[in-house]
């Protein structure tokens, strides 16, 4: 439990309304009970600051609501989550020490604190950094390069060379540096193209849970610094992604592409091969990019187009029932006209 006042203190908020009332939990403004906070981030739920039954709610800083208890904030989102472990504290069993069934091959490096849990697998030459862990049923393959503070969550799978940052979370099920798809056809067959590059992930990387990330052909596939994955994203060999970028769910990226800073790509786009996503892009959501987008904009639909000319096109398509009617209808009457015409021209 913690007082409004102290609750604003943490975030450097602002109190509007009462700031000595308890908080004992934390919930959505729509499930928001008496006791608890929650927070408004997003303009189109403003309506629900009027309906929440929440003591308390963390408010951006030009917010006013007479009669509710509010901490103004820069940043909503960035406040409720830091008060989340306040209120509602949860400490994760991690593993401690190496457990006597994990399998440890010869010249493997373990840091300080460094923890592997049961039935993982370190191949020779791995090094694990300071603080880090890796969960039960975990594979990590020879030479692998893990820094420092880094979670490795149970049942992921990291191939032979693969270096990894400081401060990356890796979620189940991953699998980073199997091999690019590369295969080239000789008289109706496929022989496979060794890939025998890596793959960086550089600091502060999360990699959501059954995410894939091939190796390169040659040199290596990078993941920026800071940038976040969601689950079930596919990248593919050789591919660039910039720093504090988001890659949401079911996206996938084909060889070769390189994707800037900063850049956003919603759930299910695709990005075709050997193409350059510049700094500041954010691809909507299906939409399947076939060509460069050097220029800082929001693109949507497919192929992917500025996103306001791809809401004319799709408004276009909406229409097409009642322009096939219109057409139909005229078609009838030229029909007609024709041969009223052709009626006297024969007389």
């Amino acid at each position: 439990m913690k007082k409004l006042g102290e609750i604003a203190a943490f975030v450097g908020g602002e109190v509007v309304g009462d700031a000595g009332v308890v908080i004992r939990g934390i919930a959505g403004i729509k499930e928001a009970r008496e006791g608890d906070i929650t927070f408004l981030a997003n303009t189109k739920y403003f309506p629900l600051l009027e309906k929440t039954r929440a003591s308390a709610v963390i408010t951006s800083r030009d917010v006013s609501s007479p009669g509710k208890n509010i901490i103004r904030t820069d940043n909503p989102s960035l406040a409720f989550s830091k008060i989340a472990p306040l209120i509602c504290p949860y400490k994760e069993a991690r593993p401690k020490g190496i457990h006597p069934a994990a399998v440890l091959g010869k010249d493997v490096s373990l840091g300080k604190n460094a923890a592997i849990g049961a039935c993982a697998v370190l191949e020779e030459g791995v090094s694990i950094g300071d603080n880090s862990v890796i969960y039960p049923g975990c594979y990590i393959g020879a030479k692998v390069r893990i820094g420092s503070d880094t979670l490795i969550y149970a049942n992921v799978s990291i191939r032979e060379n693969v270096v990894i940052g400081e401060r990356v979370i890796i979620h189940s099920g991953a699998v980073i540096g199997s091999d690019g798809f590369g295969f080239v056809a000789v008289e109706g067959k496929y022989h496979k193209i060794p890939q025998v590059g890596t793959v960086e992930i550089q600091d502060e990387v999360e990699i959501g849970a059954n995410v894939t990330i091939d190796r390169a052909r040659f040199d290596k596939t990078v993941i920026g610094r800071g940038t976040k994955i969601d689950n079930l994203v596919q990248i593919a060999h050789n591919v660039i992604i910039g720093e504090n970028s988001i890659i949401v769910a079911q996206v996938g990226i084909a060889g070769s592409a390189a994707i800037g800073k900063g850049v956003t790509i919603a759930g299910q786009a695709g990005i075709a091969g050997h193409i350059k996503v510049g700094d500041g892009v954010t691809i909507a959501g299906k939409a399947g990019v076939t060509k460069s987008l050097p220029e800082k904009g929001v693109f949507s639909g497919y192929p992917a187009r500025p996103h306001a000319q791809a809401r004319r096109v799709n408004a276009c398509m909406q229409n097409l029932p009642r322009l096939y009617e219109a057409v139909s209808s005229l078609k009838k009457k030229i029909e007609k006209l024709e041969s009223m015409l052709k009626g006297r021209q024969d007389e």
